[in-house]
């Protein structure tokens, strides 16, 4: 049974934590012991109703605002599929906290009030989405019960979404009418929106393909550690333990260590302690070399027949994420994969509008939530592949030495 990891976002008040639990509860996902305290904690007891956006809004802030904070996970299965839901924030401040959930996402929900149409903050998710390389995108229209079911509604806002969709490139976009308060058009079929003849949401999720979002054609492994039991029924054994980010590895190939630049051969794989025929994207697994080679945590085993780049320049899109602002000539530490390497950022050439895509002039520092390309300096080389050829391998994050938080996404590009 595979799995589908899916964010949701929106503005404001345009009900994902809703959604959310509506989803939960009518595919009875929500434990005895869950349902109880939601019963107790919930603010619509006056007229018999859950509150279900409380299994979401976890922290006490949330509850007590009505709003979502920080991006919250939740996991449930059904028959055909199982799930990891991120629901994250709509507030323009906790913007970046979005980035968290969308980075390995499969598929994003963005909702939009049927009320209000498309706002600022559907375009700000939707470029977020498409600077991601987020493959599916549903648009759920939601509170159809607060404007009458009305299809000329909901027909507007395909059309204007269209616009947005066009313009940020995003091509496989589903368009569903719901109200997740009633429950219309989540898990089953409404029977108010009677125009609708497309899948309930639910339906949609455990059908979308998501077999073609796997490459399986370049590989990319990279160490995270260096097995070296040193028993004596394995004193010569030297294993080097990953996750496969791309491609599929198997005896006999011929692989390149980088940056070193050494050629070898695998003598061997493992998955979950035992030998194996093959291992594959997203497994994680082990790797054994004909050769003796200097290999430590970081260091990439790559097929021959396709090199990523190895630079220590790195041309990148990076998203802000602090409340300091950026600053050039700062030094970083930047993680990526299970490389981590010092870096400095040496200029920012341009910032994006997050409304038009239009490039701007940086005026003084880089402030929270701007997105902005630049260029950054390594100590020592990056194994890379642009974010727009293989995301997995092209992305990356900055930290500051001194707080150890992140302050920026990175996006590296070709």
């Amino acid at each position: 049974m595979d799995l589908l990891r899916f964010i949701t976002a929106g503005s404001v008040d345009d009900g994902k934590s809703t959604l959310i639990g509506r989803l939960l509860y009518d595919s009875k996902n929500i434990l005895i012991d869950q349902l109880e305290a939601l019963e107790k904690s919930t603010k619509n007891k006056e007229n018999g109703e859950v509150d279900l956006a409380l299994l979401t809004d976890g922290l006490r802030a949330e509850r007590e605002q009505g709003i979502t904070i920080d991006v919250a996970y939740r996991y449930f299965s059904t028959p055909k599929r199982k799930f990891i839901i991120a629901d994250a924030p709509g507030h323009v401040q906790y913007t970046r906290n979005m980035i968290t959930g969308a980075s390995n996402a499969n598929l994003i929900i963005i909702l939009i009030d049927a009320r209000q149409g498309v706002v600022e903050q559907t375009r700000r998710h939707s470029i977020i989405a498409s600077l991601l390389k987020i493959p599916h995108v549903v648009v759920a229209i939601n509170k159809m019960d607060l404007v009458e079911y009305s299809q000329d509604v909901f027909n507007n806002i395909v059309i204007d979404y269209r616009q947005v969709a066009t313009q940020l490139g995003l091509t496989d976009v589903t368009y569903i009418p719901i109200s997740a308060l009633d429950g219309d058009n989540i898990v089953d079929r409404s029977t108010k929106i009677t125009w609708y003849s497309g899948q309930p949401l639910l339906e949609f999720l455990e059908e979308v393909k998501i077999d073609n979002d796997i490459n399986l054609t370049d590989g990319r492994f990279q160490v995270q550690f260096v097995i070296r039991p040193q028993t004596d029924e394995l004193h010569d054994y030297r294993g080097y333990a990953g996750k496969v980010i791309s491609g599929i590895y198997k005896g006999g190939d011929k692989v390149k260590v980088l940056p070193q630049d050494i050629e070898t051969t695998i003598a061997g794989v493992e998955v979950a302690g035992k030998p194996a025929n093959e291992i594959f994207a997203p497994q994680s697994a082990v790797i054994r070399l004909t050769d003796d080679i200097d290999i430590s945590r970081g260091d990439s085993i790559v097929k021959i027949e396709n090199i990523p780049k190895v630079s220590n320049e790195l041309e990148v899109l990076l998203c802000w994420l602090d409340d300091k602002p950026l600053i050039s000539g700062n030094k970083y530490l930047l993680q990526h994969n299970s490389r981590q390497v010092r870096a400095v950022l040496k200029n920012v050439e341009y910032k994006l509008d997050v409304n038009s895509l239009q490039r701007q002039p940086v005026d003084g520092n880089v402030k929270l939530n701007e997105v902005v390309k630049a260029t950054i300096r390594t100590a020592s080389p990056l194994v890379y592949d642009g974010y727009e050829t293989l995301s997995e391998n092209g992305s990356a994050i900055l930290i500051d030495e001194t707080s150890n938080s992140t302050v920026a996404a990175v996006l590296i590009k070709q």
